[in-house]
């Protein structure tokens, strides 16, 4: 696993042809949960919105829902490819790097990023340069995953099946750290707000344990880094066609890692 070790980046690219089939089960999996809090922290006709490292367009086309005309959203990422399927006027799309890259002008009322920053090496950086783009009052909300609190792909580990599929999460997760994700990172999201200067910190965390999107986030998911499970010696391509097997069975409990949404107001 050497050659992995100073190989920071994203490890799922969003370029690759899996990619489009990742984020429509993301999508189908949380994007309740997103809004939930969205519609919580009363974003609504008017306001400006900050989408970090948005992938795809349904979060920034939710948001344009809500702030409608009189509104603005940004939507930015790294790779701005997904941008086809936005036909609305009110959002904008950069091209832009959270970490190292100026916040977009102009002050915002929501800053929010999910599954973004467990990828982003300068994690403490780009945190702070969402913060700074809030204008007074503006919310943050930040959206991550912790595969420490939640390890299992399958949590009920009832048989050979199950156990395979549980280790080849394990080696998803050593290629993921071993580019510099932080896999306990979920957790510290309410701290690291009331670091930040962020009043009213408040968090909650879920995960789905069966749902057909999970069976396709997981197929995407293993196609798009099976070579780099065989080179790391964590699989064999045998292994990997048995669980590809498995989970188009449908029979299989497939489960996520815990999202952690924390959410704060700047003073």
């Amino acid at each position: 696993m050497a050659e992995h070790n100073t190989d920071h980046g994203y490890l799922l690219d969003n370029q690759e042809s899996e990619a489009g089939i990742r984020f429509g089960a993301l999508s189908e999996l949380f994007d309740p949960v997103t809004f939930r809090h969205v519609d919580r922290l009363g974003i609504t006709a008017g306001m400006r919105c900050w989408e970090v490292g948005a992938g795809s367009a349904s979060v920034p086309l939710g948001l344009a829902e809500r702030v409608g005309r009189t509104g603005a959203v940004v939507a930015t990422d790294i790779d701005v490819s997904w941008t086809r399927d936005i036909g609305s006027g009110v959002i904008e799309v950069l091209r832009h790097d959270v970490a190292a890259d100026p916040p977009p002008p102009g002050g915002f009322d929501l800053v929010h990023a999910r599954l973004v920053l467990v990828h982003v090496t300068d994690r403490a950086e780009a945190l702070r340069r969402m913060v700074q783009a809030l204008r007074p009052g503006g919310r943050l909300l930040l959206e991550d995953a912790d595969p420490g609190l939640q390890p299992l792909l399958c949590p009920d580990e009832s048989g050979p099946e199950q156990r395979l599929a549980n280790r080849l999460r394990s080696g998803f997760r050593d290629l993921m750290a071993a580019r510099g994700a932080d896999l306990a990172y979920g957790r510290t999201l309410p701290r690291l707000l009331r670091e930040a200067g962020l009043e009213d910190v408040q968090a909650d965390a879920y995960f789905p344990i069966t749902s057909p999107a999970c069976a396709v986030l997981e197929a995407a998911t293993v196609r798009q880094i099976r070579s780099r499970l065989v080179a790391a010696e964590l699989a064999t391509d045998e292994e990997i066609d048995r669980h590809l097997a498995n989970v188009s069975t449908g029979r299989l409990d497939l489960a996520t890692a815990p999202m952690i949404s924390a959410w704060g107001r700047r003073p």
